[in-house]
């Protein structure tokens, strides 16, 4: 599947809004645009934006060499309502404010910013709205589906005109299976919206009206309100199969109830454009146009030139945590996808994991300017038993990167949080543990 497709898109549920009595948190401004490395770790250092003072530890390397450590919440939910553009279901995907913490530090608008590991495009989409151009690769084609239509908002009355036009009673192929999730009537409907997309996109003739109706539907298949075309099941992120479907619909005494697809695409598709100002318009207008979506394996790009991207934020699969084929097997159905056949990568070798990440690291540091850094986020793993950033930097210094630093970024931090490399977190805690890697120059 590799190759590039360069329009198409998806959304999510939206972040909740602070509680009444709590203000929003807001981050410092960075300490210039484009700064240093050197700078950037000195500010972490010195952070206590939002009550807290960075902790700093060391980690070594298999070579010997220490690596800083700063631990502290960096960055939170609450702290700056996200564009509600990013609101698109997808398992293990991050919040908009790790991606923009880093492109406002380490880049200047027009600069390209990558994530080899796209996602539902989180990365790509923030750098976009921060007027940097968006790269981004995924081995799942359902990646630039869900992504590049946000960066060309169509008219949600354009979006009903081509819904009216269509013929959404047509005898088309049903898969009477599904039925479990649907009733009949809107089963038809999303059988026959399929069919006409699917006709469209073979025929070449998909234009961004399409994409956007695409994009809305397929992230409204599945979830747990009335929001979405099916009865209550799992959260949309986490789509179950047909035989868990039965037992979920035995247990709560339910069948499916009519839903109005029109109506729910709409409403959504209004949603997520519902917040976008003259401003934010005005970037995405500004940097569609270099904007890259390549269907491809994160360690093969070669569509991407050498020494072309400034910075890099991603986060890579981790081991077995997620099983993305099946997560996403109704979504690839929808848009005529075979998401059984797609190389995805699932290993719960670390040994592997981690001679893949080097091949990983090693196409970036091709791709990458002279100082350009990466961000990379490992979450955590087994309960926090495994500290992947370990493994992470030692990978990245056999490619040629430099590992410079490790940033823990911990919600509900206190002083107490014991979140050293060396050391477990407390089980509950939730962190985002990105190894900071730069390519030197010469």
């Amino acid at each position: 599947m590799a190759g590039t497709e360069r329009q198409l898109t998806l959304f999510d549920e939206p972040d909740r809004p602070p509680g009444p009595d709590r203000k929003p948190r807001t981050s410092p401004a960075p300490v210039s645009p484009h700064v240093s490395l050197e700078a950037v770790l000195g500010e972490l250092e010195r952070f206590d934006a939002f009550g807290t003072a960075t902790q700093r530890g060391e980690m070594a390397l298999p070579s010997g060499r220490a690596v800083p450590v700063f631990l502290n919440e960096f960055w939170t939910a609450r702290q700056r309502q996200a564009s509600r553009l990013h609101e698109i279901s997808y398992r293990a995907c991050f919040k908009p404010q790790l991606p923009r913490f880093f492109i406002e530090r380490f880049t200047s608008p027009g600069d390209a910013v990558y994530d080899p590991f796209s996602g539902r495009g989180t990365t790509a989409l923030e750098a976009a709205l921060l007027g940097r151009v968006p790269w981004a690769t995924d081995i799942n084609p359902l990646s630039a589906i869900l992504v590049a239509p946000r960066l060309d908002p169509v008219d949600p009355t354009r979006l009903r005109q081509r819904l009216e036009s269509l013929d959404l009673d047509r005898d088309v192929e049903r898969r009477e299976d599904l039925l479990v999730f649907y009733h009949p009537e809107t089963l038809q409907e999303i059988s026959a919206l399929r069919q006409y997309l699917i006709d469209r996109r073979d025929a070449g003739t998909l234009d961004a009206a399409d994409a956007w109706l695409r994009m809305v539907a397929t992230n409204r298949l599945t979830g747990h309100s009335t929001g979405f075309f099916s009865v209550y099941t799992l959260p949309p992120n986490q789509a179950t199969n047909v035989k868990a479907q039965q037992r979920i619909n035995a247990k709560r005494n339910q069948v499916p109830p009519r839903r109005e697809v029109p109506k729910i695409i709409l409403k959504k598709a209004a949603h997520l454009q519902s917040d976008l100002t003259p401003e934010l318009r005005r970037n995405l207008d500004a940097v569609r146009g270099r904007a890259r979506f390549l269907t491809a394996s994160a360690d093969d790009t070669p569509d991407l030139p050498d020494d072309s991207v400034n910075l890099v934020v991603t986060s890579p699969p981790f081991l077995n945590a997620v099983d993305y084929r099946f997560d996403n097997w109704l979504r690839g159905w929808f848009c005529g996808i075979d998401v059984a056949s797609l190389l995805i990568w699932q290993m719960g070798n670390l040994e592997k994991w981690e001679q893949a990440m080097e091949r990983v690291f090693r196409e970036l540091h091709r791709v990458l300017v002279p100082g350009g850094i990466v961000a990379f986020e490992v979450g955590e793993v087994n309960k926090g038993s495994l500290n992947l950033e370990e493994h992470v930097c030692a990978a990245a210094e056999r490619a040629g990167l430099e590992a410079a630093a490790v940033l823990i970024n911990a919600q509900d931090f206190t002083k107490t949080s014991n979140c050293w490399g060396i050391t477990n977190l407390e089980r509950g805690t939730n962190t985002n543990r990105i190894s900071l890697l730069r390519k030197t120059a010469g």
